[in-house]
């Protein structure tokens, strides 16, 4: 392809080896598409930096009033309402907004950014910051805004709107501290793909170290925000380490699983 030219969905279907109604299929209905075929076209996509023609109208505008955002699950009222509330803030303001779930999957997020930037979002709400940089040059080189939520640091190249989870782990774990609780757990979310989760792991573990309160790897789950998880992962701790006083767990929904189980033994909490 010709310096500067811009790429066609046909250079995408050549490089890729498919048909352009397949890369068609890929960046609209990407859940319809066999994985390694999906792999490919997307490969073709970011080499090519494509980014479809949605006709002159559009293209004279430089804008279609769509807005995408992408949140980890649709299970918990926490990204629920927050999407309810930027919802109506885009509608009064004349814009529509369109939705997708990760499923906490960063290469899901990755297939679901490229397919609202196909479909023309003019720009992304997106959660948390951790993903591969590739993401954020390639919408940094289609001029696609974004704005990153439930996280913050103070130095960062992206725009958030959120708060320090490091920060809040540790002033949640300095309260049960300063009740003098020493023989602490740890219940936290699945960090492997969850800067959240990972933050607020971080968070805990300083604090405690902080006050010189030891925390072994055993003392320390991590689970999948869902009740009976949360309270398999309290079970476990409570059967290994039966001195523990409190648990500082890395969520609600982690909380609340750990609650339950602990009534169900019958803890006085």
């Amino acid at each position: 392809m010709k310096i500067g030219k811009r790429a066609t969905i046909e250079d995408v279907a050549r490089l890729a080896r498919v048909s352009t109604a397949t890369v068609s299929r890929c960046l609209n209905n990407p859940e319809s598409v066999k994985s390694d075929t999906k792999k490919r076209v997307l490969s073709a996509v970011k080499s090519l930096e494509y980014s479809p023609n949605f006709g002159a109208k559009v293209l004279a505008a430089k804008k279609t009033n769509l807005i995408g955002a992408i949140i980890p699950t649709m299970e918990n009222a926490i990204f629920a309402n927050g999407i309810q509330a930027f919802q109506e803030t885009l509608s009064a303001a004349g814009y529509t907004l369109l939705v997708s779930s990760s499923s906490y999957q960063r290469d899901l997020e990755e297939e679901q950014i490229y397919a609202l930037v196909s479909q023309g979002a003019d720009a992304l709400l997106l959660i948390g910051e951790g993903r591969d940089p590739d993401i954020y040059a390639y919408l940094k080189q289609r001029q696609i805004p974004y704005v990153i939520a439930w996280n913050y640091r103070k130095t960062t190249q992206h725009t958030f709107i959120g708060f320090d989870n490091v920060c809040a782990a540790e002033m949640a774990a300095e309260e049960v501290i300063r009740r003098r609780h020493k023989n602490i757990c740890i219940i936290a979310g699945k960090t492997a793909e969850n800067d959240r989760a990972r933050d607020r792991k971080i968070g805990f573990i300083k604090s405690l170290e902080n006050h010189k309160i030891a925390v072994s790897n055993s003392q320390i789950i991590e689970a999948s925000y869902v009740f009976e998880e949360a309270g398999d992962a309290f079970e476990a701790l409570i059967n290994e380490h039966p001195a523990t006083t409190a648990i500082l767990c890395g969520n609600d929904v982690l909380a609340v699983g750990a609650l339950l189980r602990a009534q169900k033994r019958g803890f006085d909490i």
